[in-house]
């Protein structure tokens, strides 16, 4: 098998239940882009099982934040999730039909992965590559070069509501 990695992509989420149905969505629209919709439905499947495994071993009160990876590699779909949490990598859920493993990762956290076929006579290097416009979207284009700051403050707001939790004990 080769393991270089053809095509990559990855989302971010806040560890909470809602991260399975995201993930869903990622996975549907990730393997559209790529052409390989017949893999949805069960590459889906195992990433909601990997997220899953990974929002229950969370703190509920202090979530952190999960990276649900797609990456194509070789003749494999490699599913990965990725935390931040404190403790032992634990070991990764058995899927029917596929590899999966965890490895912890330097520092903090651990990396849960699963590994599904392509479909017969597809490898990593024959998905042709998502065609993208070249030109700036419509709205991009009336934004200009603008960037702001977002204030820390609001993120931590948003972050602490997302937890379920009022920072500094505000209601």
């Amino acid at each position: 098998m080769n393991a270089q990695t053809a095509q990559v992509d990855d989302l971010r989420l806040i560890a909470l239940p809602s991260a399975v149905n995201c993930t869903d969505l990622f996975v549907k629209f990730t393997l559209a882009e790529w052409s390989l919709r017949s893999l949805e439905g069960h590459a889906g499947d195992v990433a909601g099982q990997l997220v899953s495994a990974t929002v229950e071993g969370a703190d509920a009160n202090n979530p952190g934040f999960l990276t649900v990876r797609l990456r194509l590699r070789g003749d494999c779909l490699v599913i990965e999730v990725e935390d931040d949490q404190v403790g032992p990598a634990g070991e990764a859920p058995t899927i029917e039909g596929a590899r999966t493993g965890v490895e912890p990762l330097e520092g903090r956290g651990k990396r849960l992965w699963c590994e599904l076929a392509l479909p017969g006579g597809v490898n990593a290097s024959s998905v042709p590559l998502p065609q993208r416009e070249k030109k700036r979207s419509a709205a991009a284009e009336r934004m200009g070069d603008e960037t702001e700051e977002v204030d820390p403050e609001v993120m931590q707001r948003l972050l602490a509501g997302l937890g379920g939790t009022p920072p500094n004990g505000v209601q």
